[in-house]
């Protein structure tokens, strides 16, 4: 390496420091909107391919492609922001409101009826509203550096959800030419370089889709039963079986399972025998059902792994990092694979 090569390498890491230095505080809405992109990304061709279509009779050939990518584009924004966002922030908004509730010691939980019926067990007397006090606190400080940084999350996610919502617009439009610069400037041989991509396709794949929407849509069903049985704080106990969910068969019991019990504690046992059964021949069945038919097999990821990834990566980065943890895992994984199987032929080359 002479001096001019080592100047380069020396300029590229400053550079990319400096880089990292400026989108820090962003930096999970910028791997968030990759990540969107990347699930938005078959829909946008498909898409843009008909809307190409319908203007070509009427412009020239390369324009009415590069309208299709625009208006295609444009429109799985829209959708995104109908369909995900909003959704996505009234949830949020709600968790927020009843965590901080927690966290204050208020909630609608019947907590002496809990507290007498333990006691009745097991003769100890337990503080059950202290106790969901100090959990409430603990996930206060974890996820937002207390009560006070609530409002300061909230206007960074509103500046951070404007940008994420730019970069997949463009990400969308750029990101074959983007995958297309890495494959040419990695400095792997060609076949290492495209089964390392495709092996992290299929990772992400797995990751996104297999576990962690799996997982969502269980938390969702899961909901709706304890909503519609009149359990407290809905919502709040919805999004943490979302994280949960990602422990099959097992993880949206540890909510639904107490939440029926507490129904029959406070004398509302058809309420809770409902919830239990819906349990067992719904939401159960989600997790069957739902995790084999869409997960890819090519991410051969344990749930201990993704569940680490999770909790990991919301301690990190705030929300995002639900999706954020387990895909940095899973790339970590697919890199590895690279390792075991091509480093001596790299070596040789």
């Amino acid at each position: 390496m002479n001096r001019g090569q080592s100047f380069l390498l020396l300029l590229i890491g400053t550079v990319a420091l400096l880089t990292l230095f400026v989108i820090l505080p962003f930096v999970e809405y910028v791997i968030a909107s990759a990540i969107l992109a990347y699930v938005l990304y078959p829909f946008h061709v498909r898409l843009s391919r008909g809307i190409s279509r319908t203007l070509a009779s009427h412009v020239r050939e390369s324009v009415s492609r590069r309208l299709g990518r625009m208006l295609s584009g444009v429109s799985l924004i829209l959708a995104s922001v109908v369909a995900v966002i909003l959704p996505v922030a009234y949830i949020s908004w709600v968790f927020v409101r009843d965590l901080t509730a927690i966290a204050r010691g208020n909630t609608d939980i019947e907590v002496a009826a809990i507290e007498a019926e333990i006691a009745a067990l097991t003769g100890q007397n337990i503080e059950v509203g202290d106790v969901l006090a100090t959990v409430g606190q603990t996930l206060v400080n974890t996820l937002f550096g207390g009560i006070g940084g609530v409002v300061s999350t909230a206007l960074r996610a509103s500046v951070g959800l404007s940008l994420a919502l730019f970069l997949v617009y463009y990400a969308l439009l750029d990101g074959p030419a983007f995958v297309g610069w890495i494959r040419d400037t990695s400095p792997l041989p060609p076949d290492v370089t495209s089964d390392l991509v495709d092996r992290i396709d299929a990772m992400t794949r797995g990751v996104v889709i297999g576990h962690i929407v799996v997982a969502l849509l269980q938390a969702l069903v899961a909901g709706v039963g304890l909503w519609a049985a009149g359990v407290p704080n809905a919502v709040f106990w919805t999004f943490v079986m979302a994280v949960l969910a990602l422990l099959p068969l097992i993880g949206a019991f540890f909510v639904w399972g107490p939440a029926a019990a507490y129904l029959v504690v406070v004398d509302q046992v058809t309420a809770g025998v409902l919830l239990a059964l819906y349990g067992v021949f719904v939401i159960a069945m989600v997790d069957n059902y739902a995790r084999p038919i869409v997960i890819d097999q090519q991410a051969h990821l344990n749930p201990a792994v993704i569940l680490l990834g999770v909790f990991g990566g919301i301690y990190s980065v705030g929300f995002t990092g639900l999706f954020v943890g387990p895909i940095v895992i899973g790339v970590l994984a697919a890199t590895l694979e690279t390792f075991r199987e091509d480093y001596d032929a790299i070596g040789s080359g």
